[in-house]
């Protein structure tokens, strides 16, 4: 009984050993298809992104290739070219120890080379507005341009993904930190203000009509004069510069660049520029000289209305003396500062026809036999949010820069929009 009961449960289990069996490849199969599903859909989708990266890449490349190979007929004039290498050594890699101050192209920096001579470094920066183009633009124009009151610009680099300007180094930094900052009653007498006047007004004449190039600069400010070991004004930052035809009088463009307060009311309103606009700006900075004021925001918004409003409504009234910097007292010869003065504000009419020619600005500063027209009223701009709307309304881009060390003409609000550039 006991041998038969034992055969009775092996052959059951023998039985049923084999269907046990062959079910667990069916079980395992059903198990093991969403798995394998999975692992191929997620192969596809990152083989996807891989290849949607690769793409990208060469396509990023070869931008940056095109940029590359479009500076290099550069190297062709006489501007050199500069390694990397030799840049990051005299400026210690770009350090903040280095850095002289931040602009619209991007930062600036200083920096020694091997033979001890100091240089300023501009460095493209890559959130920057001013790109390829107006990089090209102003190491074209340079290049191009030699005179005592222009900054000498002395090589560019075009390597890897940067993009640089190597200039003279001017220990003075820029107008604006002297005549804005805490330095002025020390060291802007009226000698030296009235010699810088006239040397920005000499460097202007050369690019308008001196120079083999008609060339307006489209953004003078007292940031953008930089003052040498001698406090002899260089104009700098030709990024916006245009270079007119023989026979062009004034351009129209629908893209408005510069800085509010120095721009020409034809310019900021209807995109109409020419040399007349770069006189504007003259009359503009030659005004802020003279009053050690900036015509800004905050003038704006303490006067309920602009330094040139001021600056004609006193010359009005016959109290030009309360216009002049206080830092000045007494101590200057008042006929040399109201020809001065004079020609600020006939630099400074409304009517581009009405504004002299840098020539006749430069003749007006050194002859006192000059005779000089009476100037009519400078332009009325309207409040701050009026002016605001109609410049949202009519779409300018506005491409501005600060400059240096936040000492820079930020916010020269008088003419378009409120916000800083």
């Amino acid at each position: 009984m006991v041998g038969s009961a034992y055969r009775l449960r092996h052959r059951r289990l023998m039985d049923t050993a084999p269907a046990t069996a062959s079910s667990d490849p069916g079980h395992s199969s059903s198990n093991g298809m969403p798995i394998m599903v999975s692992i191929l859909v997620v192969v596809i989708i990152c083989t996807l992104f891989y290849c949607v990266y690769c793409w990208r890449w060469r396509k990023r490349n070869a931008v940056r290739r095109a940029q590359i190979q479009n500076m290099r007929p550069m190297s062709s004039s006489d501007l050199p070219l500069m390694d990397l290498s030799s840049i990051n050594a005299a400026t210690n890699s770009f350090s903040k120890e280095n850095k002289l101050g931040e602009g619209g192209f991007g930062p600036v920096y200083r920096g020694v080379l091997d033979g001890g001579a100091e240089i300023a470094v501009k460095r493209l920066s890559a959130r920057s507005r001013q790109g390829a183009a107006e990089f090209r633009n102003e190491v074209e124009l340079i290049a191009k341009l030699q005179h005592r009151n222009l900054v000498r610009l002395l090589g560019c680099c075009v390597e890897k993904d940067e993009k640089l300007l190597v200039y003279e180094y001017l220990p003075n930094k820029s107008l604006d930190a002297f005549l804005f900052g805490t330095r002025k009653t020390a060291h802007l007498d009226w000698k030296m203000r009235q010699s810088i006047i006239l040397g920005i007004a000499r460097g202007l004449l050369y690019l308008h009509e001196d120079s083999s190039l008609k060339i307006v600069h489209r953004d003078l400010k007292a940031s953008n004069v930089l003052l040498d070991n001698k406090m002899n004004p260089k104009i700098s930052d030709f990024g916006m510069a245009k270079i007119f035809e023989d026979e062009e009088i004034e351009v129209n463009t629908g893209h408005v660049v510069g800085t509010y307060g120095y721009m020409a009311p034809e310019y900021a309103m209807e995109g109409v520029f020419s040399v007349k606009s770069d006189v504007y700006s003259f009359g503009v900075l030659v005004l802020e000289i003279l009053s050690g004021q900036r015509n800004g925001a905050m003038y704006l918004q303490e006067h309920n209305h602009t330094l040139i409003q001021d600056a004609w409504k006193l010359w009005d009234e016959d109290k030009a003396a309360e216009f002049v910097d206080a830092s000045l007292a007494a101590s200057y010869a008042k006929d040399e500062a109201w020809r001065c003065y004079h020609a600020g504000l006939l630099c400074v009419q409304e009517s581009p026809e009405l504004r002299p020619t840098m020539s006749g600005v430069v003749l007006m500063l050194i002859s006192d036999q000059a005779q000089l027209p009476a100037p009519a009223q400078p332009p009325l701009f309207a409040s701050p949010r009026t002016t605001k709307r109609a410049t949202q309304a009519s779409e300018f881009s506005l491409g501005t820069g600060t400059d240096t060390t936040k000492t820079q003409s930020v916010n020269d609000v008088s003419i378009t929009m409120i916000e800083p550039r």
